[in-house]
């Protein structure tokens, strides 16, 4: 009789294993894209771990993200390693416009920006803009999660470009970009967290750092 149970129990186990995921529904995410900037085809010089380039004139392969999905950063608490930025304001980063004439300057040297989400949410896609009225390569670009507003526990890194460490948070593997009025579409994993910290250190243009706009698209957790 023991035997028995022993034997159910372990089938019981198998088909659980073996159970089919959960078909979850995706949609594709929708963005809109600011009014191109830049004239030409003018690439920056002479920069190293550079992703390939999409075929000219062509968009960024659609990303699929969970139906049900929303910008969570919009109007949220933006805070900044440098608290007086010398052009614009904070909350010009999540005010939902990605107009390129309009960006966030923050002093030069490795700076972040950080959006509050006031609740615990997963997380399934980042769009970001830095300034992209010129073809640039922004960085040492290191995005973050927290629950901690300090971010000294409990931090996921879901990008990171800074092949070399430069900046001491840790080697990255992912590839330096050129800005484009389409920003960058960033996986964000489904990670969850209420603080998004976003580290840049200058770009081939100049020094500082330059902020447009950023989404995170996502769901709050059901507590």
């Amino acid at each position: 009789m023991k035997n028995t149970h022993l034997l159910l129990l372990a089938m019981i186990s198998t088909l659980a294993l073996n159970a089919a995921p959960e078909k979850v529904d995706k949609v594709k995410l929708k963005i809109e894209y600011p009014e191109p900037l830049v004239k030409g085809t003018e690439i920056p010089k002479g920069q190293k771990n550079l992703e390939k380039s999409r075929a000219k004139g062509s968009a960024p392969a659609p990303f699929m993200i969970p139906k049900g999905c929303s910008n969570l950063a919009e109007e949220k608490y933006v805070t900044a390693s440098d608290e007086d930025p010398s052009e614009g304001d904070l909350d010009m980063i999540v005010d939902g416009d990605a107009d390129g004439n309009e960006y966030v300057q923050l002093k030069s040297g490795l700076q972040w920006v950080q959006i509050d989400l006031e609740e615990i949410a997963q997380l399934y896609a980042i769009q970001l803009w830095h300034y992209h009225a010129e073809a640039r390569v922004y960085y040492d670009i290191i995005i973050q999660v927290s629950d901690d507003p300090d971010f000294l526990e409990g931090v996921t890194t879901i990008f990171n470009n800074d092949h070399d460490n430069s900046s001491g948070l840790g080697k990255g593997t992912d590839k330096n970009y050129i800005e484009e009025f389409y920003g960058k579409t960033i996986d964000a994993k489904g990670v969850k967290g209420q603080h998004v910290r976003f580290y840049s250190k200058g770009s081939s243009g100049d020094k500082a750092n330059h902020y447009i706009e950023i989404q995170i698209h996502g769901k709050e957790v059901k507590k």
